[in-house]
């Protein structure tokens, strides 16, 4: 763990406000026991200093990036959607254990695992984008680390007292099941990142 804690929100290469960007998430609209969590820390969260807090239905874990919406031609998209529909057929729901909370130098997470087969659905959406566009166009990037953000800190700040806070905190988890992957077109604006779905696409075992 860093010294520091990070402003989140600094603007990457590329962002901009109102930039439209897709992406292959999984969401939980449907899973109460994430919204659990969320209550769980829900306290701790509206009392830290330096961090926005993330509302319930904006909750996320994220997959792997397809591109700025104004950079993904529309016939490009569909037939991404339509390759990694054929990559993830038969992958099936995918168990996990959420949580606990635990302090990253730019926000609060619920850590999820086990990891690898979330790494291998990413694995999946990027062969869908290489059947499209080809290896060159898709950037190797670092393994997956698979999360879900319940804040992000909004300032520059020694970690320490967070960390104390945090540790000093009762530590909760949950199991659930996931069992879509869906396609957003994420923005970002006043310290949120929000967004419409696109596509799902049922994570199904084989017939």
């Amino acid at each position: 763990m860093s010294d520091e804690l990070r402003d989140h929100w600094s603007w990457r290469p590329g962002w901009r406000p109102g930039r439209i960007f897709y992406t292959w998430h999984v969401t939980f609209e449907d899973h109460p026991e994430i919204a659990g969590l969320r209550a769980a820390y829900a306290g701790l969260l509206d009392e830290l200093p330096g961090f926005t807090p993330v509302p319930v239905q904006w909750l996320h874990l994220a997959v792997q990036g397809v591109g700025f919406a104004d950079r993904v031609p529309k016939a490009d998209l569909l037939d991404i959607v339509d390759a990694t529909r054929l990559r993830v057929s038969g992958f099936g729901a995918v168990p996990v254990t959420v949580g606990p909370a635990v302090l990253d130098p730019e926000s609060i997470r619920l850590q999820v695992d086990p990891a690898e087969p979330l790494r291998h659905l990413r694995d999946l959406t990027r062969a869908a984008m290489v059947d499209i566009w080809g290896d060159d166009a898709v950037p190797e990037l670092p393994g997956l680390d698979p999360h879900i953000t319940l804040a992000y800190s909004n300032s520059q700040s020694p970690a320490a007292a967070t960390a104390t806070r945090l540790t000093a905190h009762p530590a909760h988890s949950a199991k659930v099941s996931i069992t879509a992957l869906r396609l957003l077109a994420l923005t970002r604006s006043d310290h949120l990142y929000h967004w419409t779905t696109s596509r799902t696409l049922p994570l199904e075992p084989a017939p």
